[in-house]
């Protein structure tokens, strides 16, 4: 290759590296050189939330931070790394320049696409569908190139994003299950369980040279069945007492069907008939309620009068009134009269008022 070659318009005399990101999903970006030959005197720039990273003759020279560097002077740090440079414009030497985003990315999408089992105080073993978002950085390049990206151009968060959703919904379970918190509970713990799950997931995400800054819980659903055993526990839970409540609503349903005046015919005849059928139904439950208020208070002890009790007409002695002959003397019980004047005598009289003769 001749010199009027190094003069065409695709070669530079003196490079400038930068890299500047029109993308939001853009981690690894390999800056372009001709023949991966990195020309004396080039200027590297290294913008805020970049590092820079050199690879030399295959392996990682350094990693270099917002700033700006050059090759040319013999004692810059990306000289001493990459060596002399003693053949000119026509260097053998292969490097290259890749620039990392080291900034945050946010508002990634995590769910579980299969029920996470769990084993709950209430319902038993439940299956739960859990998703959320979360937000990551590189946090160092130098495991970023070794561990993921390798020798790619150019490199993607979609990339990476199946991967760290499999671990991010393999970490939430895990969490879940350790933190025991009922079904019931989910709903207020959801900050809790977050950071629980971030501090668990931490170290597997270091290992790619990343780092978790957020993992949101946004919502946990349970299967239709445990919600529906759920709603009925909490209507249970408003109604209060059963009995009331029966008597309530047929008192609603038979305000209703007098208020259907309309259809007639067939229409009103049913309405006519459901009226008496609820009646019926009301009338029953509050008989029921009447008997068991009642029972209530005959066991406390007031209210219901006790069996009515007469004397007997001759010896006095107690017994059930309507009683046709004494228990204790056996005498019957029919209106005594006096001997002397027949006038009618009280029951357990012993001289009569009117002609004071003694009751034989």
């Amino acid at each position: 290759m001749g010199i009027l070659d190094r003069l065409s318009p695709t070669a530079q005399f003196i490079e400038v590296i930068e890299w500047l990101d029109d993308s939001s999903n853009t981690m690894l970006y390999r800056f372009p050189v001709r023949d991966q030959e990195i020309k004396n005197g080039a200027q590297l720039i290294v913008r805020e939330s970049q590092a820079a990273v050199f690879v030399h003759e295959g392996q990682i020279a350094d990693v270099f931070g917002a700033g700006r560097y050059s090759v040319d002077g013999g004692n810059t740090p990306i000289l001493s790394k990459l060596g002399a440079w003693k053949h000119g414009f026509n260097s053998p030497i292969k490097s290259e320049v890749y620039f990392v985003n080291t900034k945050q990315f946010t508002d990634l999408k995590w769910g579980t696409s299969n029920p996470v089992m769990m084993r709950d105080t209430d319902f038993g073993m439940v299956r739960l569908r859990a998703f959320g978002i979360y937000s990551m950085r590189v946090a160092d390049p130098r495991e970023l190139i070794k561990q993921i990206a390798g020798t790619n151009a150019q490199f993607v968060t979609e990339d990476i994003e199946g991967q760290l959703r499999g671990m991010l919904v393999s970490g939430f379970s895990d969490a879940l299950s350790e933190s025991k918190i009922a079904a019931l509970d989910l709903a207020s713990n959801y900050d809790e369980l977050s950071r629980f799950s971030r501090t668990k997931l931490q170290d597997d995400f270091k290992a790619l040279g990343l780092e978790l800054t957020k993992f949101v819980v946004e919502n946990i659903s349970l299967p239709q069945e445990v919600e529906a055993a759920m709603d009925k526990r909490t209507s249970m839970g408003v109604i209060g007492d059963v009995g009331r409540y029966a008597q309530f609503q047929a008192a609603d349903a038979m305000r209703d069907a007098a208020q259907n005046t309309g259809g007639g015919g067939a229409a009103t005849g049913a309405g006519l008939g459901a009226g008496f059928a609820i009646g019926n139904a009301m009338a029953g439950a509050m008989t029921d309620a009447m008997k068991q208020r009642g029972a209530t208070v005959t066991e406390s002890g007031g209210g219901a009068p006790a069996a009515a009790v007469a004397k007997c007409v001759k010896c006095g002695a107690a017994m059930p009134a309507g009683s046709k002959f004494c228990s204790e003397c056996g005498a019957s019980q029919a209106a005594a009269k006096c001997s002397n004047c027949q006038q009618g005598l009280k029951p357990g009289a012993k001289f009569c008022d009117e002609c004071g003769t003694k009751v034989g």
